[in-house]
């Protein structure tokens, strides 16, 4: 996996549990410890300014980008190396997808979800061929996975697309599966025996 810089996605929240901000803060300075850039959402709060707030004490370089809508005082992160602005939330996921090489989700609520799912069907589609990774922070993940398995069995996904994503407990487990990641070569929106 040759990465220059990681899209993160993740919650405007820091969640109940110190877990979810040990975690989040450790996927930080480990990114910055192996020169991989952040790209994520822009905020300074919730995870989203932990993990970048986390990159940039040791020296790491931060890529946000938020919709004008979100880009008050209150979220706006003034400190990162670069920061976009943009028209709306299409807008956000089209820049973050085209400045990272790579996408990892941590703990999140319905937006970290959306964007999850979206990079998944865009490998799913063969319209990205980047490494997905799921942080399982305390099993956080666990129930989705779960799902997709039971959407497995039912025959609406197929299951050589367990194969986009990777999913592990720490950010030095994630970041070393996605290393040795390899996502399948997906060329046709509708494979031929489904034609």
């Amino acid at each position: 996996m040759d990465v220059k810089r990681i899209c993160v996605f993740c919650g405007s929240s820091t969640g109940h549990d110190p877990i979810f901000r040990e975690s989040a803060a450790r996927m930080g300075r480990l990114l910055a410890e192996q020169n991989i850039g952040l790209v994520y959402g822009g905020g300074q709060i919730g995870l989203m300014g932990v993990v970048a707030d986390a990159v940039l004490e040791q020296g790491g370089e931060v890529v946000g980008v938020i919709p004008e809508a979100l880009a008050t005082k209150e979220l706006l992160h003034t400190g990162v190396t670069e920061m976009h602005v943009v028209h709306d939330m299409h807008a956000r996921k089209a820049l973050m997808s085209q400045l990272a090489d790579a996408f990892v989700a941590l703990p999140g609520g319905f937006g970290t979800y959306e964007e999850l799912l979206e990079v998944i069907t865009w490998a799913q589609l063969g319209l990205q061929q980047k490494s997905i990774g799921l942080l399982n922070t305390a099993g956080f993940f666990s129930p989705l996975v779960d799902f997709f398995e039971r959407a497995i069995t039912a025959g609406f996904i197929k299951e050589k697309h367990r194969e986009l994503f990777v999913v592990q407990e720490t950010p030095a487990e994630l970041l070393r599966a996605m290393s040795e990641h390899h996502p399948p070569t997906l060329t046709k929106w509708i494979d031929a025996e489904e034609t």
